[in-house]
């Protein structure tokens, strides 16, 4: 990252300040490298909460003039007229993932919205703050396809396809993630959006040893499987994702659909395409959903690849 790319940035984010920021989003996507010299930076805007995120150490320059155009920002009539109450920068590369403030409060719990929907977040405890953005049109095309059926959401997360299933009407829907801290931020999220809970399944598992549980509450309409590219000693997405793969023929309906997500800027679709392929025949490979316009990448298989199978 250099020092003299620090006007860029500022003048991008002053345009995407002059319009109405209803929603969380991201204003800017360095990582997809589209930025001469900001490549390893993003900023999200989070409901009033702005956070600024390193994913590499810069050098001690380049975190001053960043800083320095930042306290400039906030001075904008742009910035100001956006009802804002904090601006973060946050160190992902830095152990803990310490999270600096500039300007205003950091709001350790915070709600914003997407979609419509509301999600809870914690800002300045951990790397993630429990919404992906860049996943924003898999939830929506979730929503969209959920109507009276039955999901399964494997790595569930913080639940946010499950919240977006029931939103769109879903029967019932099945969260599976070893990490229960998160799964119950997904309650959270589901009670912040007035849902029946009664509808929804939250199972605190190691996915790769579970297929007996998961099974009983199938058959299902539509599975979500969106898996991190590595968890140790629990999950590696090269060696692992296939035997997912060949458990859908148990677990889902004739006709019913996967919507199979991978992130790794090493992987591209064919990946998943190929190993669909490979384990389950009878799944065919229907389209790629497209990123939100914000997370633009030089390279169409750098990003996240959402595919979507029957």
């Amino acid at each position: 990252m250099t020092p003299e790319a620090i006007p860029v940035l500022k003048q991008h984010l002053v345009e995407q300040l002059s319009r109405p920021l209803t929603e969380a989003e991201r204003l800017f996507h360095g990582r997809g490298r589209c930025w001469s010299g900001l490549e390893q930076i993003t900023v999200d805007w989070l409901s009033g909460q702005c956070l600024v995120s390193l994913f590499k150490m810069p050098t001690e320059v380049f975190t001053e003039a960043l800083i320095t155009m930042l306290n400039q920002l906030v001075e904008t009539p742009q910035w100001q007229a956006q009802n804002a109450s904090g601006l973060l920068l946050q160190y992902r590369d830095q152990p803990g993932s310490p999270t600096d403030v500039i300007w205003g409060e950091l709001a350790s719990s915070h709600l914003i919205k997407e979609s419509g929907l509301t999600y809870q977040l914690d800002l300045g405890r951990n790397q993630n703050n429990g919404l992906f953005l860049d996943m924003r049109n898999g939830r929506d095309w979730v929503k969209a396809r959920s109507a009276g059926k039955r999901v399964l959401n494997l790595f569930a997360y913080t639940c946010g396809f499950s919240v977006a299933a029931i939103e769109g009407g879903a029967d019932l829907v099945v969260n599976i993630d070893m990490a229960k801290a998160s799964l119950s931020r997904g309650r959270d999220n589901h009670r912040h959006n007035n849902h029946d809970l009664s509808k929804v399944k939250f199972l605190g598992h190691d996915i790769l040893k579970s297929f007996g549980k998961i099974k009983k509450s199938g058959p299902y309409d539509l599975i979500v499987i969106d898996p991190p590219t590595f968890q140790k000693g629990s999950f590696a997405l090269t060696k692992d994702y296939q035997k997912i793969l060949r458990r859908l023929p148990d677990l889902l309906v004739t006709g019913g659909e996967v919507l199979a997500c991978v992130n790794d800027p090493h992987l591209s679709a064919d990946f998943l395409i190929e190993e669909m392929a490979r384990e389950v025949p009878s799944m065919v490979f229907q389209h790629r959903l497209d990123n939100p316009d914000a997370f633009k990448d030089i390279d169409e298989q750098g990003g996240l690849k959402a595919l979507v199978f029957q």
